[in-house]
């Protein structure tokens, strides 16, 4: 062998052997994986309920009274995010204090409650104050806090990639969904 001393009496051997297992701390445990996935659902069903408005929004505020002015319909689309993203520190606070799946199903219900008040809204004031109460239940912090809390750093990354991909899946969804669900119910269907 060429670079290697040679030696009297010395034999070099090499083994062979097949491509060995993956290292199993890479790999999600049971409990990972269905605390992934379940958070992961949470977030897809949560983001679903608001991505279906994007594409018909604007058409179907317009048949509010004051919904052909556009500030006030960029107002109350853009309410959530801001409630939201007001909310999100005060939320994980109180994640660290009284409990993750606690403030998370607090949340939810809080999301729910201006669900169903944006859908019976009778004008676009209503709307408003639906979607503000939608964004109030800012949950988003609580959830990651709670897969972090449920997984090893060694995998955290890949569920996270999880929560994410199920974010962007129900995004492309609801591009498709939406359309198809305004023309098929409207949101005529919805209000008294």
């Amino acid at each position: 062998m060429r670079g290697l001393p040679a030696r009297a009496g010395c034999v070099f051997s090499f083994s062979v052997t097949a491509a060995s297992p993956p290292d199993l701390s890479t790999r999600m445990t049971a409990l990972e994986r269905r605390a992934s996935a379940s958070l992961a659902t949470i977030f897809a069903a949560r983001m679903l309920g608001l991505f279906l408005v994007l594409p018909v929004f604007a058409l179907e505020a317009a048949r509010y009274p004051g919904g052909s002015d556009p500030a006030v319909v960029g107002l109350a689309m853009g309410i959530y995010g801001l409630t939201q993203g007001f909310l999100q520190i005060p939320f994980g606070m109180a994640s660290d204090r009284f409990g993750r799946k606690r403030v998370i199903v607090i949340g939810l219900l809080v999301f729910a409650a201006g669900s169903f008040i944006a859908a019976a809204a009778p004008t676009l004031g209503w709307l408003l104050a639906g979607r503000a109460l939608q964004g109030a239940g800012a949950v988003s912090a609580a959830v990651t806090a709670l897969l972090a809390d449920q997984t090893r750093d060694a995998v955290r990354t890949k569920a996270m990639a999880l929560v994410g991909a199920s974010i962007g899946l129900m995004f492309a969804l609801s591009l498709v969904a939406a359309p198809v669900l305004a023309a098929g119910i409207g949101w005529a269907a919805c209000s008294p």
